[in-house]
């Protein structure tokens, strides 16, 4: 949907509601034109039904005011004496078009001072309830979100399980833009399997101004930019389609800013020609075969073999997978594929019961098919990659039908249809077409990012998306609030409100917490039991 769509549709939505209630402006003393000044309109409405004036801004947050007209429609009906329970069924089965019979074919006396008290329990607990969703929607889609960390490719750093609250508003809230959504629900309706919200209509893409901007380095929650894989790891099963507030959500660590030029030596990022330096929490691992004496990793009742690193392992070393892969009978050696940090190779290297590691290294100049652009003209792979510069908004670069594979997803999906620009580009010879006609340059329309974890031999990250549109960044990581360890079902309870960000070892705050909180109910205590005296 385009502006101008989207201002047609309000223009509709405005003669709709006046058509339906100048009648009822009337009745409580109003002038029948107030009925038709948008935003003007639904102030007064709010004084006839005897509500506050700032549920109007409730009224034009996207999710919220879909819970917030049904209850509008109902406290107007009210308002003229439509009580009964067929009424407020009405009223909402009919999407509010109920309004428009008795305002035509009713003879209704306004009700000013009417008691807004609901009259029986059961309709107590849903203003209630209604409310506090209300209060909930806005609180996850404009400030704070809760994440769950389901893949290791920010191991050490944050772990699978940890439960995180990441900020909306720091990078700026994206407004959302699937119009006709479940509250505080992504892409599925839990336990149903099914979407969560309708294709149509999609609104203009709008963004609230952030107080910060992502830093080189940041961990930060972005949406998967290109489509959603329907098997996450085999992309001839094909995509579909996801608007970008329903696209899959990661966790990964911006590696590349605009205007950095960005390369890949051995799985190590440089910057400008420098080795990224990385905070000290980061720690970067890699895949090492590891031969042993011995079994390095647990095994259950029926002594078969986990990914869960034996009692040996997690006594001696940091070590979080490491996965059996073969037994060489023949030569009594165990065959291990690991995920370790230089340190953890280092240690692990002097270990009696190991006989060799050998790190997994890539061939630089061999192509890998599944590794950005997926072009053979870049023979790239994810140990050897670029160099490739980042997009920054408002630079402008040639373009040749030799980097056309780099920025031909920007032009026409990013900076085109997510945008609601229709954008084509096509080749002839060694020319490029937008649209039809030729293009020799390009101005970029947004900031571009480069997003991956630190485990690299096991993350999906940049290296196969590509390039990260500001556009696509969900918010920042700030505080983990719980940590689970599925491996020996037990709480981390060192990493309970800790820090994302910052040096040195997190510091849990989690004792602090649960004193502010005694604190508060003791507190509401004794002032419940002064009150009462």
């Amino acid at each position: 949907m385009t502006i101008t769509t989207l201002l047609l549709f309000i223009l509709f939505v405005q003669i709709v509601h006046f058509l339906g209630t100048w009648k009822l402006y009337v009745k409580a003393g109003r002038k029948a034109w107030e009925a038709v000044i948008p935003v003007y309109n639904a102030i007064v409405l709010m004084k006839i039904i005897n509500r506050s004036p700032w549920w109007t801004i409730l009224l034009f947050i996207p999710i919220v005011n879909l819970i917030m007209f049904p209850v509008v429609w109902v406290e107007t009906l009210r308002s003229f004496g439509k009580n009964s329970n067929l009424d407020t069924f009405l009223g909402v089965a009919t999407f509010g078009l109920y309004i428009y019979y008795i305002n035509y074919t009713q003879d209704l006396k306004y009700i000013e001072n009417r008691s807004l008290k609901p009259r029986t329990s059961a309709g107590e607990w849903t203003s209630s309830i209604l409310f506090a969703v209300v209060a909930a929607t806005i609180v996850h889609t404009y400030v704070m979100q809760p994440f769950t960390i389901p893949t290791s490719s920010l191991e050490k750093s944050l772990l699978v399980g940890d439960f995180l609250f990441v900020s909306k508003f720091h990078y700026g809230a994206r407004a959302p833009m699937s119009a006709v959504s479940f509250p505080m629900v992504h892409d599925k309706v839990p336990g149903l399997n099914t979407k969560s919200y309708l294709d149509a209509p999609q609104l203009p893409f709008f963004r609230f101004p952030g107080f910060q901007k992502i830093k080189r380095n940041d961990i930060v929650v972005c949406s998967w930019p290109t489509d959603t894989l329907v098997v996450i790891d085999d992309p001839s099963k094909g995509f579909m389609y996801k608007p970008i507030d329903k696209k899959a959500n990661y966790v990964k660590r911006c590696v590349g800013i605009p205007g950095d030029e960005l390369e890949i030596k051995d799985g190590y990022v440089f910057i400008n020609g420098k080795q990224n330096e990385l905070p000290d929490r980061a720690k970067p691992q890699f895949t090492y075969q590891v031969n042993s004496k011995i079994a390095l990793v647990k095994t259950d009742s029926q002594r078969k073999y986990t990914r869960i690193p034996s009692d040996y392992m997690l006594s001696r070393y940091d070590i979080s997978d490491i996965v059996l892969y073969d037994i060489d009978k023949e030569n009594k050696m165990y065959i291990h594929y690991a995920q370790l940090t230089d340190d953890a190779f280092e240690q692990l290297k002097n270990d009696p019961n190991v006989i060799e590691i050998i790190k997994n290294k890539g061939e630089k100049g061999k192509w890998d098919p599944n590794v950005f652009p997926q072009n053979p003209r870049f023979n790239w792979n994810t140990k050897y990659f670029g160099p490739i510069t980042l997009p920054e908004k408002g630079t402008t670069i040639p373009i040749t039908i030799e980097n056309i594979p780099l920025y031909k997803r920007i032009i026409e999906v990013y900076d085109g249809s997510e945008l609601g620009i229709k954008n084509k580009i096509t080749q002839a010879g060694t020319q490029v077409f937008l649209n039809g006609e030729l293009i020799t340059e390009y101005t970029f329309l947004q900031d571009y990012y480069w997003m991956m974890g630190d485990n690299r031999d096991n993350s999906q990250d940049a290296r196969m998306w590509g390039f990260v549109p500001f556009n696509h960044v969900v918010g920042k990581p700030v505080f983990i609030w719980m940590s689970w360890d599925s491996n020996n079902g037990k709480v981390r309870w060192e990493r309970l409100f800790t820090t994302v960000g910052g040096d040195g070892e997190p510091v849990s705050y989690f004792k602090y917490f649960v004193v502010l909180l005694g604190a508060w109910f003791a507190f509401s205590y004794f002032r419940k039991r002064k009150k009462k005296a």
